[in-house]
């Protein structure tokens, strides 16, 4: 069910389009990562399923042109916070389960259909990305 709940995200964001591949088409990789969510007593409450790109794969120049990474200063947070505090803001903390489906991607990259749910009637056809997608070196911008 964990699988099926990542491609409807697919489909709901309309992040890809499956079209046929040729020899010139440079493509990435795709793999599933798998989770188990612990409770506080360590028994299994959800298991979680992600189709990530097999980023390393991508060649500087070719596949992105600059990589991010973002990182929130300490410092930042602690500010943030103290301005919180002082002017008596409620601050809430939430978690964005699909938040690199949301970006845009400004490169043309292909990625392989996700393992194991290959379209029998067009094997051969890659996905050409609308949207970001996790594992992507580009990503974070």
């Amino acid at each position: 069910m964990a699988i099926h709940d990542d491609l409807n995200q697919f489909k709901r964001n309309n992040v890809w389009d499956l079209v046929p591949s040729n020899k010139d088409m440079n493509f990435i990789g795709t793999k599933w990562v798998f989770r188990n969510k612990l409770n506080e007593d360590g028994v299994i409450v959800k298991n979680k399923a992600r189709l990530v790109a097999k980023g390393y794969n991508q060649q500087e120049g070719i596949d992105y042109d600059e990589s991010y990474a973002l990182v929130a200063r300490l410092e930042a947070v602690r500010l943030l916070l103290a301005f919180a505090c002082v002017y008596d803001f409620k601050s809430y903390q939430m978690d964005v389960k699909i938040s690199f489906l949301n970006g845009f991607i400004d490169e043309e990259l292909y990625v392989s259909q996700a393992p194991g749910f290959i379209d029998c009637k067009l094997p051969k056809h890659v996905y050409k990305l609308k949207k970001t997608l996790n594992g992507l070196k580009q990503v974070p911008r």
